[in-house]
């Protein structure tokens, strides 16, 4: 592979890892302004749906001889409505592998180890994806799924 070429793919490598993060960045904060319940299932499923976009851009990252830029949060924790105690839907035992998940994440990033980082959003990718459905199936069966407009004659 010529230098040229390689540069290219190491920008389009970095290009990628950058708008995960962003992708990232925007999932937690579609949990931060949320209104109380709306939208509950579908802002887990962004979650998850970035968690793993996230660990693909970390592996390609680490396969292109990136290291992870080690980094401790000011506040490690996720946003409100996915904290414990604050009235999360779902079961118990689906929060429980989500919060381990969030704990573990916390841990690597403070590292370098770009596939431990990797590896880390992808149980937080598949916990999520789990607590989605299982919401979104509490949700149809409670009610609390918004419903669709009526649609009028023109």
């Amino acid at each position: 592979m010529n230098t040229t070429s390689s540069t290219r793919d190491e920008e389009r490598v970095l290009s990628d890892f950058r708008d995960a993060l962003n992708g990232w960045r925007n999932a937690l904060e579609a949990h931060r302004m949320a209104p109380p319940d709306h939208g509950f299932s579908t802002r887990l499923a962004g979650l998850a749906r970035a968690a793993s976009e996230e660990a693909c851009a970390c592996r390609a990252a680490d396969a292109a001889g990136f290291d992870w830029p080690p980094h401790r949060a000011a506040d490690p924790r996720p946003p409100y409505e996915l904290q414990p105690g604050t009235g999360r839907r779902g079961p118990e035992s689906l929060w429980r592998r989500f919060d381990e998940a969030v704990r573990q994440l916390n841990t690597a990033a403070t590292g370098q180890n770009m596939l431990d980082v990797a590896h880390t959003y992808d149980k937080l990718a598949a916990a999520a994806a789990e607590l989605a459905e299982a919401v979104e199936r509490e949700d149809g069966a409670s009610g609390r799924r918004p419903r669709a407009r009526a649609r009028r004659s023109a």
